[in-house]
């Protein structure tokens, strides 16, 4: 009997522009769905949180996801930029949730490392790597490359299977310690 197909929403959380994937695991293959952002543009924060809310929903009702995964945000220098990145995140979570779907979340090092294998890789490193995992003609844009990221991460992490060794550490300034 073979394993089940599962398909992956990877989510890069913005305020601007939030990226998303989907992929889809096939035992240990992994193959392309679609990828995209939802730009929210210069609109009141409200607008702005409506509008990543209405296309988490459009792409989760259209693609039928069966899992997602969702980078964690780090704390930055700023507070008020964490805090509205905070919202985006949570704008996105409530799409997860009201969809019923499981929400995994990763920090971006984790994500690095499982795709690159490095933690600290930049974001060109990933757009390669995600473009040859995938097998693409060429490599997304930076936040769809990302979302795209957090769905490989997952399947390579998460689901039990080989799991990603976090226990015994915590995140600070977005690093394992």
């Amino acid at each position: 009997m073979s394993a089940p197909i599962i398909r992956i929403l990877g989510i890069d959380p913005g305020l601007r522009i939030t990226g998303f994937g989907i992929i889809e695991k096939n035992g240990s293959k992994l193959r392309y769905v679609v990828s995209g952002r939802i730009k929210s543009g210069d609109a009141d924060l409200a607008d702005r949180l409506k509008t990543i809310l209405a296309g988490l929903r459009e792409v989760i009702e259209m693609h039928h996801p069966g899992q997602v995964a969702l980078e964690k945000v780090f704390v930055n220098v700023n507070p008020a930029s964490t805090l509205a990145l905070g919202q985006a995140r949570g704008t996105a979570i409530c799409a997860v949730v009201d969809a019923g779907l499981p929400l995994s979340e990763y920090t971006a090092l984790q994500v690095k490392q499982a795709v690159v294998g490095n933690g600290h890789a930049k974001k060109e490193q990933v757009q390669e790597m995600v473009k040859r995992l995938l097998g693409l003609a060429g490599a997304p844009s930076a936040d769809a490359a990302d979302a795209l990221a957090c769905a490989i991460c997952h399947a390579h992490g998460g689901q039990g299977l080989g799991k990603l060794a976090t226990r015994g550490f915590r995140v600070k300034r977005g690093r394992l310690v």
